[in-house]
């Protein structure tokens, strides 16, 4: 019996309690969130830029422009256009504004 009460744990299809898509979605962020300030604490200027831009608006962390203004002024000392970005939602890379500019000059 204790082997079927196993199976049935790891069967997440047989389970009786489902968590919400929302709850599921808000774990993946928050995980998303721990996954890229440890990058960005090693030293990964893309991953401070978005860390920055998850403070800024509150994505997968509670929102807090101080911390997200730490996180940009440590970025921006290698790459002073990230600044440019700081408004953007999660995900939006420095790099890309930069290409934009090009794009835009020709």
């Amino acid at each position: 019996m204790s082997s079927s009460n196993n199976n049935n744990n790891n069967d997440v299809s047989s389970s009786n309690t489902r968590l919400p898509l929302s709850e599921v979605v808000s774990d993946c962020v928050k995980r998303w969130f721990k996954d890229t300030l440890k990058e960005a604490k090693a030293g990964d200027i893309n991953m401070q830029i978005l860390v920055a831009q998850m403070y800024y608006s509150g994505y997968g962390i509670s929102r807090d422009a101080q911390k997200g203004r730490i996180w940009m002024t440590r970025a921006s000392r290698t790459r002073s256009s990230v600044w440019k970005v700081s408004d953007k939602h999660p995900g939006y890379n420095a790099s890309d504004s930069d290409s934009d500019e090009l794009n835009g000059d020709s």
